[in-house]
């Protein structure tokens, strides 16, 4: 190493780290050196990084400057590498949940979450400012003879065309076909008729983002070249398990390039706009799966958190996000950019229907098992927002007011509110060395991705790349083994910090962002942008779900002085969603009739007469 190595951080053994509230430990705020770039300055910044002569020496910088070396590259710290956030399974004893065998088909798991619902859906309470329709609406809608699937069909495939014309320019799909979506439909109308649906998915549309594999589309990442390297052979099996339950694959939504940013920004298919203000962004990379959610294209669409890249966006667009603890929903058919980081997620207008699709998706897959002991599967009893008692929220007060004074009220206001109607308590914790772990999932993710397109990269023509991928993947392809490595340290010292948390308290709170969505600038469409600090402040409280493969959930709390909308975020245990799902549940019934309806909305269940 010589002269360019840098001095690194000594880290204390795990046992001797003060978690409690008055812990002496220093809260580190993201230490961000880089102007917003987008247009001509982020081509020639990538023109440098990509130069033999200057890439090295700006490459080590930025890794300097960025605080890398000094916390991760350099460090000296005692335990093991853990390569894999696998997770033990641990029967939790949670309250409130119906025991489901894990090798159950999809539709019957369905039918055993419709179970543990209230009796009625939620009715279209006139005290509410907005309502999105439900999974349920539509099943009873499609069961009364009210409109049919290949009505709504119809009516869905005249709203991405209105949404992609030069007034809206929305960008929500990627990729959708009319012919497969009608096919589709006209099945599962065609069931209706017959009173053979399979389940209450049956003719609901739902939306897959480009990074999962769907058929008849090709599964391109957001890249204008992946699909040609790497054909689209069969539909994952989460998409298999939807299809098993009659929904309707309505395409492939858009999201940032190679899941390589935050903020949505696509310069191949467009920037994708936020439904509450199409100026601002719909957040990444699970972008046009939040947005068709928010728009009221689909009560759900599936996403995949490498990131946050499921919650970041949901909490921006006003919707429910859940990412499932690592290995509970099988990963084949995704593509492999992050795999021991990312998850399929779920994104939905609901806790509810973000519960029922969980419960379509989630089990053992035949090819994956990520754990020793094959994991329970519990349903939480939704019957009433307030049936679990005595729930510890775990706060970490410094890391927590990192955001705006607007979200900060907001999320305060909530947990002010859980409180008062449930007598919930909060629980003073301090969570140590944040931003070390932001750095070290970020060397971690980096390394997945470059690691997986490596052998594609040699032969690809660069021009085919957005200017701001083109960066990513300049960095990316800059850590070493020995950063890996010690960023694998960082992980399993994580882990076990989070271990000593949830002894105290069954989940985490925090805002899910740290500012809210931001405006989008026409320099950014053709080339993408970098703005790693509101990258930064996106991300700030998402990295334990992907890092540390813990589950994760989402809940529209509530919107800035602009109307934009502010999530709520709560991070469990290893194979805790049933308990989050409760929380999620109780928060939204104080919430929802708040909610309001975003400038761009469609009504799928609309009839003439209606």
């Amino acid at each position: 190493m010589g002269v360019f190595k840098d001095k690194g951080v000594v880290y204390k053994s795990v046992p001797d780290v003060d978690l409690g509230p008055h812990s002496d430990e220093f809260y580190r705020r993201a230490n961000v050196k880089a102007p917003r770039m987008a247009g001509l300055l982020v081509k020639v910044f990538a023109w440098f990084l990509e130069s033999r002569i200057f890439g090295a020496i700006l490459l080590y910088i930025l890794k300097k400057n960025n605080l890398i070396h000094k916390l991760v590259s350099f460090a000296d710290l005692e335990e093991s590498p853990v390569f894999v956030p696998l997770h033990p399974y641990e029967d939790l004893k949670e309250q409130e949940v119906k025991h489901i065998e894990s090798d159950l088909s999809p539709p019957y798991q369905i039918q055993k979450a419709l179970e543990c619902l209230q009796s009625e859906s939620k009715i279209k309470n006139p005290n509410f400012g907005f309502y999105r329709w439900t999974i349920m609406d539509y099943s009873k809608a499609y069961t009364s003879g009210k409109i049919t699937p290949r009505q709504v069909a119809n009516q869905f495939v005249s709203a991405v065309r209105e949404s992609s014309e030069p007034a809206f320019q929305m960008s929500f799909f990627i990729d959708y076909n009319v012919e497969d979506i009608l096919r589709q439909a006209t099945e599962s109308t065609l069931r209706y008729e017959r009173g053979e649906p399979l389940s209450a998915l049956d003719g609901v549309p739902i939306a897959i983002k480009d990074e999962i594999d769907c058929l008849p589309y090709p599964t391109t990442g957001g890249t204008k070249w992946l699909h040609k390297a790497r054909p689209c052979t069969d539909d994952a099996c989460c998409v298999k398990r939807l299809r098993l339950c009659g929904a309707v694959l309505v395409g492939k939504t858009n999201m940032h390039e190679l899941g390589a940013g935050t903020s949505g920004i696509n310069p191949h298919y467009g920037a994708t706009r936020n439904p509450y203000d199409p100026n601002k962004i719909a957040g990444g990379s699970s972008s046009g799966s939040a947005a068709v959610v928010s728009a009221g294209l689909c009560p759900v669409a599936l996403g995949v958190d490498g990131g946050g890249s499921v919650r970041m966006p949901a909490a921006l667009c006003g919707v429910v996000g859940l990412k499932p603890t690592f290995g509970r929903v099988p990963h084949s058919g995704v593509l492999p950019l992050n795999w021991t980081v990312g998850m399929v997620g779920i994104l939905a207008g609901t806790v509810e229907d973000a519960f029922i699709v969980y419960a379509a998706v989630s089990g053992q897959s035949p090819s994956h098992q990520p754990t020793t002991v094959s994991p329970k599967i519990h349903f939480p009893l939704l019957k009433t927002p307030n049936c679990v008692s005595n729930i510890k929220l775990a706060k970490s007060g410094e890391w927590f007011n990192d955001c705006t004074d607007d979200i900060k009220a907001c999320c305060s206001h909530a947990l002010d509110q859980l409180h008062k109607h449930y007598g919930w308590e909060t629980v003073a914790v301090t969570i140590p060395e944040i931003e070390v772990m932001r750095l070290a999932h970020y060397l971690t993710i980096g390394s997945e991705c470059s690691t997986a397109i490596a052998c594609h990269l040699e032969k690809l023509n660069m021009e085919e790349l957005g200017w701001d991928a083109r960066v990513a993947l300049s960095v990316y392809g800059a850590f070493n083994s020995r950063e890996y490595l010690n960023a694998q340290k960082v992980r399993n010292r994580q882990m076990q910090f989070h271990k000593i948390i949830f002894e105290k308290a069954d989940v985490i709170v925090t805002p899910t962002t740290g500012v809210t969505a931001y405006s989008i600038y026409d320099d950014a469409l053709k080339t993408g942008e970098l703005d790693y600090i509101n990258g930064a402040a996106l991300v700030r409280y998402q990295i334990a779900g992907n890092f540390l493969g813990l589950p994760a959930v989402t809940v529209p709390v509530g919107y800035d002085k602009l109307g934009l909308p502010i999530g709520l975020q709560f991070i469990g245990r290893p194979w805790s969603e049933a308990t989050l799902i409760h929380i999620a549940f109780a928060m939204q019934a104080l919430c929802i009739s708040d909610y309001k309806k975003p400038k761009v909305f469609y009504d799928l269940l609309k009839t003439d007469s209606s």
